[in-house]
């Protein structure tokens, strides 16, 4: 996939099938869209585009973060993701001349994919209807989806982030039809694990939505290898008052300098909630049966 930031020196595509939205974390209603998408293009032997934004334009926390993004999509089959930085001077632009100037004068799209709630342009007045009469002016065909539901409410990124943050991991996976994750950078920590016999990668999380505070049994991919372990979020009651979160991974027969690469960890189940221990040996006893409480889920899932 072709990643394409920003809008300078675009001219155009042929046959362009545009799937148009935030798509903050490819939930089942977005894949729906891509993946339609994805098979229009091949139909009409074009190429598939995804315009997305960044940063997240009402300045939530992201379900996934660009990166994060970027690699799903990649997976998905998509051509070309074009990345619009969504400044105060670009949210200022009127619903008309967003598509006048930016969609048809840079994209020139033969087909639009958009769902039904989607708004674009200054104040968000942009909406479907306004796309369905600029379509007959510009010469594009356009098609729209209809929001998903489950047990009688919308699926959003929205819905899913309070998911998350509510611990309900479960169900936000079946949403997002994979585990809950975030893609991270290992960075340097305290090295209290490794002193503790247990060396774990400290997680900067890219501005991605975390589960609650607690111990987790996890997938990990590093370098498109999946890795196992136990991952930790939380304040390290045991060592100091509680303070930043940080989160730490644990990755079972693992022993690389990674110090400033990605990793993905996939939340697969929570262990146990975090718990201040009165002296270091039973923190690490209770390490001990952690670790082996999630080899024991991970050998199941």
């Amino acid at each position: 996939m072709k990643v394409i930031y920003g809008l300078r020196g675009i001219k155009g595509f042929r046959h362009a099938v545009v799937a148009l939205g935030i798509f903050d974390g490819i939930h089942l209603g977005h894949c729906r869209i891509l993946k339609e998408a994805v098979k229009k293009a091949k139909a009409i032997k074009g190429k598939t585009i995804v315009i997305t934004f960044w940063p997240h334009p009402q300045r939530e926390r992201s379900i996934y973060s660009l990166e994060h993004r970027l690699r799903l999509l990649r997976q998905m089959g998509i051509d070309i993701c074009i990345v619009i930085k969504f400044t105060q001077v670009f949210k200022r632009i009127s619903p008309e001349n967003f598509i006048k100037d930016i969609l048809i004068k840079k994209i020139s799209p033969e087909y639009l994919y958009v769902g039904e709630n989607f708004h674009f342009g200054r104040a968000a007045k942009g909406d479907c209807r306004l796309l369905r009469k600029l379509s007959r002016k510009y010469n594009f065909k356009i098609k729209t989806f209809k929001l998903l539901k489950i047990n009688q409410r919308p699926i959003s990124s929205s819905y899913i982030r309070l998911l998350i943050t509510q611990g309900n991991l479960r169900l936000a996976a079946r949403l997002l039809l994979r585990p809950v994750s975030i893609l991270g950078t290992v960075i340097k920590g305290y090295s209290w694990g490794r002193s503790l016999g247990f060396p774990t990668a400290n997680i900067n999380p890219h501005h991605e939505v975390l589960p609650p505070e607690g111990i987790y049994a996890v997938r990990v991919i590093f370098n498109k290898r999946r890795l196992k372990g136990v991952c930790y979020i939380g304040g390290r009651p045991t060592f100091r008052r509680k303070g930043k979160k940080t989160i730490e991974v644990y990755i079972f027969n693992f022993n690389q300098n990674i110090y400033g690469k990605y990793l993905e960890i996939q939340f697969i189940k929570k262990i146990r909630d975090e718990k201040k221990f009165p002296a270091l040996n039973t923190l690490v006893e209770q390490i001990k049966n952690d670790i082996k409480t999630a080899q024991e889920i991970l050998a199941r899932h």
